[in-house]
């Protein structure tokens, strides 16, 4: 019988007149795997806090069992930012001790790409306070999951990995015993990782068994049964039923209700999208031409990123692009926006952009535009235009897109300085949207945006009629709204991937794999070709050896810290102890050098 390791008992948290939570009750067992979802704003994080012993709450309580080792990845790391990445990761574990612990190398392997962290100045020594965000949060996650945890809380944990680290973070979580309770709006990870779900809606919480493909299912039977949501939410959520029922079996493995009422409720739902429709409407729309790239070069400062790129973005067409970072995603579309906006007169580095000329663009950057904090959310969006047709006959004025978008008639008369991060994304799309573009550049907009405005999101989408090319790292909003998928796999050329992101994981792995031959077979060779036996023998003995002595210099170290605390006031036999432990400390280190060296050859 699993052990009960973390219990919520009628818990309430109020935030002025709101109330978050009302009367929750909730519990964690060993072995669980929990995928925390909802609107942002309707308590997940709050939550999990709690369920953290983070934040107090109003009334009931939260009880830990004895002894609980609990690991927690808040939204805003901790870490010192004097200090060095090898301080906050390793702590102060020898070389020797974390280069042979197959955790801390599989860890930093996955998260940093090697253990010589490349791309950071200095490795292991870089200190943190000049890094980003993004390198930020991976050092608080590679030290979250290098120690051992009974339970692992974790906000976010998807936020500025990759495709390779998301998939990479999936793959070690299913291998770990600790249970997991999980706030992320990737939908794909969810489904990889998480066997339950919890539904945070309007003070309560939902409990689901399986991953997001079964509480999209399960949920979708409970308000067909119930009819307690308004039709257009339950169009959406009939709509997103049909595109996961419709696609791989695999997508949920654990149907644990009536799969046949749900075949039932969607036996009527056409795909998402009418391509052929849709093209015949963006070529209409758009000409013949929209972007035609002809052996162009694309440089990042003296960086090249891509070479000698020959390709065409035609009406219609979606593309997804994907990449390892710093490959020149962004780069690309930067300069395809910046032949649009002067009318072909900046180019790249070299060979040249052509654009339509009925082409009229909307960018979506990383970067959320600075709007006046004063003005209210729908004068934000009216500032652009007061109607807007999104295609195929749907046309919206701005109250009704914003409330589309999650902002309902209260919220559109929010100053824009009092929005969220996520509510300022959801605005910036909102304002593209607004200028009834016929081309879409989408950097990233999956960022900060919970899983029901991305339903949203992608429903707009499905009926947008023009070309479009998403940059995301969120797996499954790129396979439901883009129809193709090309890779900058980093030696600057950009290629198709028939089979889409499986593909791309799999031609990353090689190409690592082709690395890592060649540099072994580059790596110098010893003036022997085979070591024989008996050296070996011998090695492994010494090295046997060496880490008996270096536990009896630990031992000492030890004991002499000890003294030293016992003695803190006689300051003559302090500074005889602190000889004696700089002594230690000078046999230690040549111990693990010598230790460095037999290990190669063991």
């Amino acid at each position: 019988m699993a052990v009960n390791l973390v219990n919520v008992e009628n818990v309430s948290k109020v935030y002025g007149t709101r109330a978050l939570l009302d009367g929750v009750s909730l519990g964690v067992s060993e072995g669980d795997r929990i995928g925390v979802v909802g609107r942002n704003g309707d308590g997940k994080t709050t939550l999990i806090r709690m369920l953290a012993k983070l934040e107090e709450a109003d009334t009931g309580r939260v009880t830990h069992s004895g002894g609980l080792r609990l690991g927690v990845l808040t939204q805003h790391d901790s870490l010192d930012p004097a200090a060095t990445v090898r301080h906050e990761v390793i702590g102060d574990m020898a070389d020797h001790e974390w280069a042979g612990n197959a955790k801390v190398r599989d860890v930093l392997t996955g998260l940093f790409g090697g253990l010589d962290l490349p791309g950071f100045p200095k490795g292991l020594d870089t200190v943190i306070g000049p890094l980003s965000g993004g390198e930020r949060r991976r050092i608080a996650l590679a030290k979250l999951l290098i120690e051992e945890q009974d339970l692992l809380v974790l906000d976010e944990p998807t936020n500025h990995l990759d495709v390779e680290g998301i998939a990479w973070l999936a793959a070690h979580l299913r291998d770990r015993r600790s249970a997991l309770v999980c706030v992320t709006h990737d939908r794909w990870f969810l489904d990889q990782v998480c066997t339950r779900m919890w539904d945070v809606q309007r003070g309560d919480v939902y409990e689901y068994e399986g991953g997001y493909s079964d509480y999209v299912f399960a949920r979708a039977e409970r308000e067909r049964i119930a009819a307690t949501e308004e039709a257009k939410r339950q169009n959406l959520i009939r709509k997103e039923l049909a595109w996961l029922r419709r696609g791989a079996p695999a997508r949920t493995s654990k149907p644990r209700f009536r799969v046949e009422a749900a075949n039932e409720l969607i036996a009527d739902v056409p795909p998402p999208r009418d391509s052929s429709e849709l093209m015949k409407f963006a070529s209409s729309r758009l000409g013949k031409t929209v972007f035609d790239l002809e052996d162009v070069t694309v440089q990042a400062g003296p960086k090249v990123l891509l070479k000698h790129v020959t390709w065409q973005l035609g009406p219609g067409d979606r593309i997804g692009l994907v990449g390892v970072n710093g490959a020149g995603k962004t780069s690309l579309l930067r300069a395809m926006a910046a032949a649009a906006r002067t009318g072909g007169e900046e180019q790249p580095a070299a060979g040249r952009v052509a654009v339509g000329r009925t082409v009229k663009l909307a960018y979506l950057s990383q970067e959320v535009a600075e709007l006046n904090p004063n003005t209210r959310v729908l004068e934000a969006v009216q500032q652009v235009r007061e109607r807007v047709d999104l295609g195929k006959g749907r046309e919206m004025t701005a109250g009704q897109l914003c409330e589309t978008f999650g902002f309902g008639k209260e919220k559109q008369w929010t100053p824009v300085g009092d929005l969220s991060g996520g509510e300022r994304r959801r605005l910036q799309l909102l304002r593209l949207l607004m200028d009834e573009p016929n081309v879409l550049f989408l950097d990233e907009p999956t960022n900060d945006l919970d899983i029901e405005t991305l339903t949203q999101l992608e429903d707009v989408l499905d009926g947008w009629p023009g070309s479009m090319i998403v940059i995301s790292h969120d797996r499954f909003f790129v396979e439901r709204t883009t129809d193709r998928v090309f890779a900058l796999l980093g030696d600057g050329a950009l290629r198709m991937l028939p089979r889409g992101i499986d593909e791309y994981l799999e031609r990353r792995r090689r190409m690592e794999e082709t690395v890592a031959t060649q540099a072994a077979a580059a790596a110098p060779r010893p003036a022997t070709t085979e070591k024989s036996a008996a050296g070996q023998r011998a090695a492994k003995k010494e090295l046997q050896k060496i880490e008996r002595q270096l536990d009896k210099v630990s031992e000492k170290e030890s004991k002499l810290h000890a003294q030293i605390a016992d003695n803190a006031t006689d300051f003559a036999k302090v500074a005889e102890l602190d000889a004696q432990l700089r002594e230690l400390a000078g046999e230690r280190e040549e111990l693990e050098m010598r230790w460095l060296e037999l290990a190669e050859d063991a």
